[in-house]
C-alpha cells in the first residue's frame, strides 16, 4: 500500500511500473517541434468520422489500443482504465473505449487528467487490487472550440494570451511488475482560484495551482529542484510558464533550469500561429507519452516530476460570471535502477 507523507502526498510501496505508452496526434501537432516523437500523426482531423466528437473518441481508442499492442498484451490483460476528456460528460472517453470492455473509471480533471489518471492508476495497482491499469486522455481542437468558445465558422479573433487546444491523445499502461519507469509517489492537487475569469488566459489562471502543488511535494519530500532532471507542467503555455517560475522564485524555489511545459513545447508559436502554445487534455498526455517517457527509457532523464494542470470551469459557470478554479496533480517518475 502507498505510504502517506502528508495530506494528499504519498510514496508508493511497490513502485508500480509504466510498462508501455503511446501517443497519437493530429496534423498540426505533427508539424510542430515534437512531431517526430509521436507514435502516429493523423492528418485527417475527422479521423474518418462524421463529427469532431466521434473523431476524438477514435483518437483515444487508437492510442489505448496502440499502448496495449506495444506491450505485447491484449485488452483482457488490463484490469481497469482511467480516462477523461473535455467534452460534456466525458463522452470522448466513454464512446471511444466502450468496445474494449475494460472496467472503466471516468475522470474529469480538465487538462490535469493525464497526471490524475497516472496517479490513480499507480495507487490502485500499488494496492494490489489490479495487476495492470491504464491512464488515458484526449482532446480535440474542434470539440473544445465548439464547447468552450465559438463555432469554427464564427471566425473570431484569438487574443494574445490564448492557447491552441491540441488534437491529441496519450495513454500509459501501469503494471505491478514490468517496466523501466516506476511511479515513486505523487501529490493530489488542491483547488486554487485567483479570481481570473478570462477563458483566453488559462495559463495565468493555472500557474498558481502548479506552483502550490510543486512546492507542497518538494517541501514534503525534503527535495529541491536540483534533485530532478525535469519538472514538467501540463499546458501552462508561454505566459503561464513564466508566471510559474516567478511564483516559486518568490517562495525561494528556483525551477527555471529544470522546468519544461508541454503546452510551450508542442507548437512553434511563430510558424504555427498558436500564440501562447498548446492546451487540452491531450497536450500533456501526448507530450509525456511521446517525448518525456521515451527519454527516461533511454536513460537521458532518470528523475522527473510531472505536474499537469487543469481549469475546472464550464461554459455555464462562465456565463454566470464565475471565476476559474484550477488544479494541478503531480506524479513522481523514476528510471528503474
Amino acid at each position: 500500500m502507498a505510504v502517506k507523507i502528508e495530506r494528499g502526498i504519498f510514496r508508493t510501496e511497490k513502485r508500480p511500473k509504466i510498462e508501455s505508452f503511446a501517443s497519437v496526434v493530429g496534423g498540426k501537432e505533427g508539424k510542430g517541434p515534437l512531431g517526430k516523437y509521436f507514435d502516429k500523426v493523423i492528418e485527417d482531423s475527422h479521423f474518418g468520422k462524421d463529427t469532431w466528437e466521434k473523431a476524438e473518441s477514435r483518437f483515444q481508442l487508437e492510442t489505448v489500443s496502440l499502448a496495449i499492442k506495444k506491450a505485447g498484451l491484449v485488452k483482457e490483460d488490463i484490469d481497469a482504465i482511467f480516462s477523461g476528456d473535455l467534452i460534456n460528460q466525458c463522452i470522448g472517453s466513454a464512446y471511444g473505449l466502450r468496445e474494449l470492455e475494460i472496467p472503466f473509471l471516468g475522470l474529469y480533471g480538465a487538462c490535469s487528467t493525464m497526471a490524475e489518471g497516472m496517479l490513480l492508476s499507480a495507487l490502485i495497482t500499488d494496492s494490489g487490487a489490479v495487476d495492470r491499469s491504464a491512464a488515458v486522455t484526449s482532446s480535440h481542437f474542434s470539440t473544445a472550440e465548439r464547447q468552450f468558445r465559438f463555432p469554427l465558422s464564427y471566425g473570431g479573433q484569438r487574443t494574445p494570451t490564448s492557447q491552441w487546444t491540441c488534437t491529441a491523445s496519450g495513454a500509459a499502461i501501469i503494471s505491478s511488475e514490468c517496466g523501466e519507469i516506476e511511479i515513486i509517489g505523487g501529490c493530489i492537487g488542491k483547488i486554487t482560484d485567483m479570481g481570473i475569469s478570462d477563458i483566453n488566459n488559462m495559463g495565468s489562471a493555472m500557474a498558481p495551482a502548479a506552483a502550490e502543488t510543486i512546492r507542497r511535494y518538494l517541501t514534503a519530500t525534503g527535495t529541491d529542484p536540483n534533485d530532478y532532471d525535469a519538472i514538467v507542467t501540463g499546458d501552462l503555455g508561454i505566459v503561464g510558464s513564466r508566471l510559474l517560475v516567478e511564483f516559486l522564485q518568490k517562495q525561494g524555489i528556483d525551477i527555471s533550469a529544470q522546468h519544461f511545459d508541454c503546452g510551450a513545447m508542442i507548437f512553434d508559436p511563430e510558424k504555427q500561429d498558436t500564440h501562447c502554445g498548446g492546451s487540452g487534455c491531450g497536450c500533456s498526455g501526448s507530450v509525456m507519452c511521446g517525448y518525456f517517457l521515451p527519454s527516461m527509457v533511454s536513460g537521458e532523464r532518470k528523475n522527473v516530476l510531472f505536474a499537469a494542470t487543469g481549469a475546472l470551469m464550464s461554459p455555464m459557470s462562465l456565463q454566470q460570471g464565475e471565476t476559474i478554479p484550477t488544479i494541478s496533480h503531480l506524479v513522481h517518475l523514476g528510471r528503474v535502477k
